[in-house]
């Protein structure tokens, strides 16, 4: 009878739905439960806080193996309407993206110590004081300039390294194996979609987003700016999904 096969059509598509919520329920409570622990209890934050002065690096690679492939698998979400997908390849990500976040530390660093010498150079009095001192106009401007550096001369190439690190691990199918194969970098870049890549990556997403979120960034307090770059990993994600599912310009 058609009417009893669209009926079981229905509810077949309402089951999917229940179930997709509950996915995303899920990994929404999987995400609050990464932060909540730290705001019960004092002593696990003052670890936090220790923990990251001392092995900074270490800390910046367990913050984006974790948030920045949680931002990647809400951009699977997105594209495909699943969380997890045959190939994905979820350790591989991880662990490229935790020696990512280790070279975004180390870029932090430089551009925080490397720019206020450069404003200082061009007049402005005394910027890492402002940069360190309370909210103002100049401190805004210092943060800004420390962002506009950042993404103009780092953010290009970590961008375009993500790329090619994420093209080999789907050229592995997202095994572990085939992550520590000895990439095909020439035939990945050959392969890239740079129409994509700078239309819309590099074009529109540093200035509009990335100056913007890193200059944001930069205002927090060191022991909190890795972990904001890390959140802004599961932006990164979203980001990237509606680029693979939408249309760039030249």
């Amino acid at each position: 009878m058609p009417g009893y096969g669209l009926k079981r059509l229905i509810i077949c598509m309402n089951l999917h739905q229940n179930e997709m919520k509950r996915k995303d329920l899920f990994f929404i409570l999987f995400l609050i439960s990464l932060f909540l622990p730290f705001f019960l209890f004092s002593a696990l934050y003052d670890f936090y806080l220790k923990f990251n002065s001392e092995h900074g690096f270490i800390a910046a690679f367990v913050k984006f193996a974790v948030l920045a492939t949680a931002g990647e698998l809400a951009g699977l979400r997105i594209r495909s309407g699943n969380y997890f997908s045959r190939g994905f390849g979820i350790f591989p990500r991880a662990m490229v993206w935790g020696i990512l976040g280790i070279f975004i530390k180390i870029a932090f660093m430089i551009f925080s110590a490397g720019v206020p010498p450069v404003l200082a150079y061009i007049g402005m009095d005394d910027p890492s004081a402002y940069l360190n001192g309370p909210l103002s106009v100049q401190r805004v401007i210092v943060a800004f300039s420390i962002s506009l550096f950042l993404n103009m001369f780092f953010s290009p190439v970590l961008m375009t390294a993500h790329r090619v690190t994420d093209a080999h691990i789907q050229n592995g199918k997202g095994t572990i194996s085939g992550f520590f194969a000895w990439p095909a970098v020439q035939n990945i870049l050959s392969a890239i979609d740079w129409k994509m890549h700078w239309g819309f990556i590099l074009k529109r997403t540093i200035p509009l987003f990335w100056i913007p979120a890193h200059t944001l960034t930069f205002l927090l307090p060191p022991d909190y700016q890795i972990l904001f770059a890390a959140l802004l990993g599961i932006a990164l994600g979203i980001i990237l999904a509606f680029a693979a599912t939408g249309h760039t310009d030249k």
